[in-house]
């Protein structure tokens, strides 16, 4: 039976040494960050109705820009989100609080 992704992965971190460890981790780190904004947008975008091509054209970028930042491709500048912000009829709020 073949091994499992979680087992896969298990295996690869176990031979990591501490500083790869911590480079997989800030880097899973930011790359759940850029999905989980890629997914706020893209909520907003539907729930104000506007296709990413609306969506980017009030922005004044392109309709690719706009999928690659609801896909998590990209991480967002506090720039772009305002921009999103703006195009949407939203404000940006940041909330800094303590880690779980």
């Amino acid at each position: 039976m073949p091994a499992s992704w979680d087992d896969l992965k298990g295996t690869r971190l176990e031979a990591m040494s501490d500083a790869e460890r911590a480079e997989y981790e800030r880097a899973y780190a930011a790359a759940a960050l850029a999905a989980e904004v890629g997914e706020r947008v893209r909520a907003a975008r539907e729930a104000a109705g506007l296709s990413q091509r609306e969506l980017a054209r009030r922005m004044g970028t392109s309709q690719a820009a706009v999928d690659r930042l609801e896909s998590g491709g990209v991480g967002a500048t506090l720039t772009t989100l305002q921009r999103v912000a703006t195009a949407l009829g939203l404000e940006v709020s940041i909330e800094l609080r303590r880690s779980a």
